[in-house]
Parts: C-alpha cells; structure tokens; sequence
C-alpha cells in the first residue's frame, strides 16, 4: 500500500477533480441551447431538464475516463511529457463523448462548430490549470522548501548514486535527502546498514525509504519493510538490473532509473479492504460462538487425557509486511515438542492421537479464527510461515514475489492448500508452486474467489487430505 503524508496535499487531486468538472458544467451551459435537445420518455427525476440530462452524462463519463487513463495520477517525479500525454488522451475522450451524444439524438439542432468551442474552451482552461498547478508544485518545492519529502538510501550501488545524484541536483521535485546508508560503508555514506536501523527507529520523520535489492539481505530488507509498515512511510525498491521490470511491481522513473514500489492490489484497495474485513469479522464470530466454544470444552478434556500441558499453543509467525503476530492452535504435539523444530512429517512421534486426529480434520487450526478476529489474519490468504521458514524460503523465491505475497494478511487457509499444496515442504518445487498460487490469488482476488476457497476447504476436510498429518 502506497501512504499519502502531508499536511494539504492529499486535497490537490479532489480539487482539481471538482474544478474540472465545475468546468465542464459551466462552459456546457454557457456555449450549448439546451432548448433544443429531446429527451426519452422514461427521463424521471432529477434528470427532467435537459441541461442537468447533458451535464450528468457528460460529467460521469469524464470521470469514468479518466479513472480509466489515469488522467489525474500526476506525481512529483511525473514528466511533463506524461501530463501532456494525460491530456491528449482525456482530450480525445471527451471529444469522442460529446459528438456521441450529439449522434445520439439526431433531432437535435445544433451547430457543430459551437461545441468544438466549448469543447476547446473547456479543455484548454483544464490543461492551462492542470500545467499551472504541475509547474507551481514545482517552483513551491524548489523556492519555498514546501511540499517536500524526506527520504533514506539503504545501499551503495550505482543505481543508488544515481538516484541521490536525482534527489540533491533536482530541487524542483522536492526531496530532502536524510542519508545514504550501506553494508559498504564509505565516506560517501552516513553509515552502515546498522546505523541505518537505529536512524529510523530514532525518526519518526521518514516519507520514503529506496532499498538496493542487490546488496541487503533478506533480514535486512524485512527491517525495513516492517519499519515502513508501523510508521505508514512508503518503502520502494531499487533494482538489480536497469533493465528489470516485473508485473507484480509498479515502476516510476526518476529521470531514467527505474525504481519499484509494491503494486496496489484489489485486495488493498479501501472498499475492498472493507468488505473482506467485514466477511472476516462475522465468519470467525460465527464460528467462534458455534463451534469452537463448545468443541474447545470436548478438546480440553480429551487433549489433558493424553498428555500434559495447554489446550492451545502459540508460535510467532509472519503477517501483513512480515509483521510478527502469535497464531494459535490445538496443541497436537507432546508437551515436550516443538512444532517450531521442522514441519510435522508422516508418522511423527511428536504427534498426539488426538493431535493426529485434529490434523487430520484440520480442527487444529480453529482457533486461529481469534487470529482473525484480533485481524492478524483473514479467513481466506496466504499460509503464514514460521519465521526460520520465512528466511529459508526467500532464498529459493524470487525477492519481488516473497515480498509481494507478504503485501497482504495471512490466511487460515489457502488457494495454495486447495490445490494441494500444504503441510511438510519436502522440494523446492513445493515452496515455488504454493508462492506461485499465493501470488495468483492476490492478483486476482474476489469475495466469490473466497467463497470458493472456503467451500474447497470444506469439502476436503470431508473427503481427508492424504498431506495433513
């Protein structure tokens, strides 16, 4: 997810949005003789003039297209090649939308050269705007000092000097470099990757931080990742090669150095955020009240039979922005055993005969729906791996993909799982095939998607899963 700091400047965009179509709306009825438009016989409502019909046909569309080009998705690293690109395109829309509807209703009496001037009019006075905000952002940044971002190099590469000769040399793009910090330090950096660590930790004035995925390793990275999470700052990637360019990845160019930032998926969007958390909520409240309140009373007395020690157990594992989190489960190994030691294999003597029976039925996992609940999991999403796991496994995946999968919150179960992938990781084709689902699912998630997840689920509890054991 990409945060917005600052104190004014999330309310440029809406403001511009309003004034666009306060634009649109103004020129529309100052150029156009609504008299002499027909309107269809079902128009009812709010729609009964036929000015507030063309307005609110000519304003939706021009939000829907430019939510489609990304019209007003300009940065401060943006070019002003791209903003001109942005309206040529808008343009173009807009001037296909209005001689549609004149089109549409062929009864209309209306002269085609008038709406070429409000469409002229209305388009240069948004681009006119639209260049005067860009390139007075530009001069408030590089006179006034207003308008800035503070960031931090982790990493001495090239690409890095790049990148901090990008942020000292262009005032006008507003950045203030805190430091450069590197494994390799040297006179041109503030320090190593340690002091790097005690820099944020004492700082909580950091916007950016830019790591160079060719010199820090995995550990490090996940500092900085989870840093970046706690403090809402956003943390991007430099990458290996100039030429690198990954789907999973959004690249932005500085000058000409690409440089990544996790891509904002459906799944993180805010509505969808929303409805998935309220899926989440109620699904664990009902199963929490139905069914584990009571099986945990049968489970208790069962598990205590067999051998000493807690109806349920805790293990760190890792979250949302490898996020650390305690996940519970029905304690199916001895008192004695650690499930933390390596992952359960077939005919484990660490494992109960209740324990088996619960891994078995996957009744193990219910109590992770408190997990849920607390909303350090969800119902559907990636497994979370045990942290000596997390390290492991990042080095036979690819960097990009381990950090997307862990762009989301974990779930009690799985795409991965569904299709087999599961419990005890005997080759790296089963790590590489269980991250290559968990990436699918998070690029194409939907609530039916979980649906689905979960009736898989369910189904294969029924049926018996030859790999839970």
């Amino acid at each position: 997810m990409e945060y917005i700091r600052g104190r004014y400047s999330w309310l440029l965009r809406p403001a511009l949005i309003l004034f666009d179509i306060s634009i649109i709306v103004f020129f529309a009825s100052y150029f156009i003789d609504f008299k002499t438009f027909g309107l269809p016989y079902w128009s009812t409502g709010f729609i009964k003039s036929k000015a507030t019909f063309f307005v609110f046909y000519a304003s939706i569309l021009w939000l829907i297209s430019a939510y489609s080009i990304k019209f007003y998705n300009v940065y401060r690293y943006t070019t002003t090649l791209n903003v001109l690109g942005l309206l040529i395109k808008q343009s173009l829309i807009f001037f296909i939308i209005v001689f549609a509807f004149i089109g549409f209703y062929r009864g209309i009496e209306i002269n085609k050269i008038t709406v070429l001037k409000y469409l002229v009019t209305s388009i240069s006075i948004i681009s006119f705007i639209k260049f005067l905000m860009f390139f007075g952002l530009k001069k408030y940044r590089q006179h006034l000092n207003g308008n800035h971002r503070r960031v931090l190099i982790i990493g001495s590469t090239d690409s890095t000097q790049e990148l901090k000769d990008f942020f000292t040399n262009k005032s006008e793009y507003g950045y203030d470099l805190l430091g450069v910090y590197s494994s390799n330090s040297s006179q041109n950096t503030n320090g190593n990757i340690q002091d790097a660590v005690e820099f944020i930790s004492n700082n909580d004035a950091i916007d950016e931080i830019y790591c160079a995925m060719d010199e820090l390793s995995e550990n490090e990275i996940n500092t900085f990742v989870k840093y970046a999470e706690l403090n809402q700052c956003n943390i991007k990637f430099i990458p290996k090669t100039a030429n690198f360019f990954s789907k999973r990845l959004k690249t932005d160019f500085y000058n000409y150095l690409p440089v990544l930032s996790i891509q904002e998926v459906a799944l993180n969007k805010p509505f969808n955020r929303v409805l998935k958390r309220m899926f989440d909520v109620v699904f664990s409240i009902l199963v929490i009240v139905f069914l584990l309140s009571w099986i945990s009373i049968i489970l208790f007395i069962l598990i205590k039979l067999e051998s000493k020690g807690p109806l349920l157990y805790k293990h760190k594992r890792n979250g949302i922005n490898y996020k650390e989190f305690d996940c519970y489960k029905f304690r199916s190994l001895r008192i004695n055993s650690s499930e933390s030691e390596n992952y359960v294999k077939k005919k484990d003597q660490r494992v109960t005969k209740i324990g088996r029976f619960l891994r078995q039925t996957s009744l193990d996992e219910l109590p992770q729906f408190i997990n849920v609940l607390k909303g350090d999991m969800s119902v559907v999403g990636p497994r979370p791996h045990m942290l000596s796991y997390t390290e492991s496994y990042s080095k036979k995946i690819d960097p990009y993909n381990f950090i997307f999968r862990h762009n989301v919150k974990p779930g009690i179960t799985g795409l991965a799982q569904v299709k087999g992938f599961r419990g005890e990781v005997k080759a790296d084709e089963d790590i590489i095939n269980r991250v290559k689902y968990d990436i699918f699912y998070i690029e194409n998630w939907s609530i039916l998607l979980d649906f689905d997840i979960i009736a898989r689920t369910i189904l294969g509890i029924i049926k018996g899963d030859e790999k839970a054991y």
